[in-house]
């Protein structure tokens, strides 16, 4: 073979490597794209300082580079909030051990639910303290994160208005997915409406939000 004929091959060969590159780069980028355009980036969680159930301090750079689910709740809630932690510890028993997803609830109670009180409803349902944590800390932070980074609702009931001394509070029943990031991610669905939340009650939902915080976890 003379040199023309190896620089044609090596011409040839160079040129179709690069086609294979392009092409499978622009498979990546349309898969990473249509995740995006499925769960949109509808919000930002700012930086907190808190505290969980093991007394560990936790901020943002914890849940670097892991996807996390999150709820709000209070030990002492009368109402759905044990419901919750249930199904929540579903989707912890239905994750495997190397996916980097967490899930961290958040009380709306830090003034009773101290470390040791949410490590006591954390052990109830089987909480892996590795992967989930229970977040309590400064009320006007929690409170700042839940509603206004995280899109939840919560709000203290008058005593006047409480059906019993535990019933303290109304708040949302959803849970909410944020990215690697720190971005909150909603879903769409088919006729393109847009959710920033899955509803807990519901099991289609709750299956919904486990693939959808599995999927995520694959982007960079």
């Amino acid at each position: 073979m003379n040199n023309s004929s190896r620089k044609f091959e090596f011409v040839v060969w160079s040129a179709l490597i690069l086609l294979i590159i392009g092409i499978v780069g622009a498979f990546v980028m349309s898969k990473l794209n249509s995740t995006t355009r499925q769960f949109p980036i509808i919000g930002q969680v700012g930086d907190f300082h808190l505290t969980n159930q093991l007394g560990q301090p936790i901020s943002m750079t914890n849940l670097h580079d892991h996807v996390w689910i999150t709820d709000v709740i209070f030990t002492s809630c009368p109402g759905p909030c044990a419901k919750m932690t249930k199904h929540l510890s579903e989707i912890q028993n239905s994750l495997t051990t190397n996916q980097p997803i967490k899930l961290i609830s958040f009380t709306s109670n830090p003034e009773y639910d101290t470390p040791s009180e949410l490590k006591k409803y954390a052990e109830r349902f089987g909480a892996d303290a590795n992967r989930w944590w229970f977040l309590t800390g400064d009320k006007g932070e929690i409170r700042r994160l839940a509603t206004n980074d995280l899109k939840f609702v919560v709000v203290e009931k008058q005593p006047d208005q409480r059906e019993n001394p535990d019933d303290l509070f109304i708040h949302s029943t959803w849970f909410v997915l944020v990215d690697k990031h720190g971005q909150v991610r909603g879903w769409t669905d088919e006729q393109g409406s847009l959710h920033a939340y899955w509803d807990s009650e519901d099991a289609e939902a709750r299956a919904s939000i486990l693939a959808a915080a599995q999927r995520i976890a694959k982007e960079k």
